[in-house]
């Protein structure tokens, strides 16, 4: 017989409306983690999005069916992985430009056309939805904001389904190996390989530390400092105050343009460093996968600052390791950034 520490459904009322008002108010409390969820397992917010909206839609007409021999939660995430690996199996994989091909050759402007945005992983606002420091559950192995950062969800990206799946349910959400193997329909031991080989190829894929180790390093003064003197340097144009910022191997890509940079001296000649005489470009800070980022505005004709690009910074130490400008300005409004700037008297 269930209980209602396992069944939070069992006092929902039989009148439809209320019904429904009711059902809402239970995922509420897990829909900010279940959108991250889809998140990590898409690497798209805007898959997400209709992600989490058709598993809700098919746990509202499974509600009847479910006999609380999970709890709600566990059911919710079940529900939302199964839609996660559908949407796998019917598009190609995202990534960043550095997993798509080889750096740029210095000096040149960008060879190809941008490509669709489907094709790239895209930011993810985790101020907005609210995904709060510590892990999930006490047997994760991650923190929450750890699982957001970009490297870590673009190696995701990499793994194949199960994996992937495997390696979410445990480490992020914490999920035991018999959950685990339930909602993979599969058993105990496969799901245990399924998640040793995941972690082996992610540990190949993303750095010793983590964003929040350094970010915490830091502290706040720091991490301030930072983005006022990097948003100052590309505000004049400073390209010497830009690179002494630098770390010698850094990155810098911009999809949905395929080519990217790696050196501080093939940054310098890029097509990526800002031209034109300034102001041309103002920036607005936010936060995106649990990393520093800015909102940048280019200045149009009539002296409005429109938005152009979400800069993703990653840090080692106290230079910037990596760029990722997320060239999507309809993004601005998710991460609730202005839809414009005024001009400068």
């Amino acid at each position: 017989m269930p209980t209602s520490s396992n069944l939070e459904t069992v006092a929902l009322p039989k009148g439809r409306g209320d019904r429904e008002a009711a059902f809402r108010e239970l995922i509420d409390r897990h829909r900010a983690e279940l959108h991250a969820h889809c998140y990590r397992m898409l690497g798209s917010a805007h898959d997400a999005d209709d992600a989490l909206q058709d598993a809700l839609l098919r746990a509202w007409r499974a509600l009847p069916r479910f006999r609380g021999d999970s709890s709600l939660k566990t059911w919710l995430y079940r529900i939302a992985t199964n839609v996660c690996l559908d949407t796998i199996a019917r598009r190609p994989k995202r990534v960043l430009p550095i997993d798509y091909g080889p750096p740029t050759r210095p000096g040149t402007a960008p060879g190809r056309p941008a490509l669709p945005e489907s094709q790239w992983i895209e930011p993810y606002p985790d101020e907005r939805v609210g995904i709060a420091d510590g892990a999930t559950a006490p047997e994760a192995r991650l923190e929450r904001r750890e699982a957001l950062e970009l490297a870590f969800v673009a190696a995701l990206q990499h793994l194949p389904p199960r994996q992937r799946t495997t390696l979410i349910l445990r480490d992020v959400l914490g999920f035991s190996a018999k959950e685990t193997a339930e909602s993979l329909e599969t058993t105990v031991p496969a799901a245990n390989g399924a998640l040793r080989r995941a972690r082996a190829a992610i540990e190949e894929r993303i750095p010793e530390r983590s964003q929040q180790a350094t970010l915490r390093a830091l502290g706040d003064r720091k991490l301030r400092e930072i983005v006022e003197r990097f948003a100052d340097c590309f505000e004049r144009g400073d390209i010497d105050a830009i690179l002494a910022m630098l770390t010698e191997d850094v990155t810098f890509a911009m999809p949905p343009f395929p080519d990217w940079c790696r050196s501080r001296d093939d940054v310098a000649k890029s097509w990526l460093m800002p031209e034109g005489p300034p102001p041309r470009l103002r920036y607005v800070a936010t936060r995106a996968n649990g990393q520093l980022a800015l909102g940048t505005y280019g200045r149009r004709a009539d002296g409005v600052y429109a938005p152009i690009a979400l800069d993703v910074l990653t840090l080692r130490g106290d230079l910037i390791s990596e760029v990722i400008a997320f060239r999507n300005p309809s993004a601005f409004g998710r991460f609730e950034l202005p839809g414009r700037l005024p001009a400068l008297s």
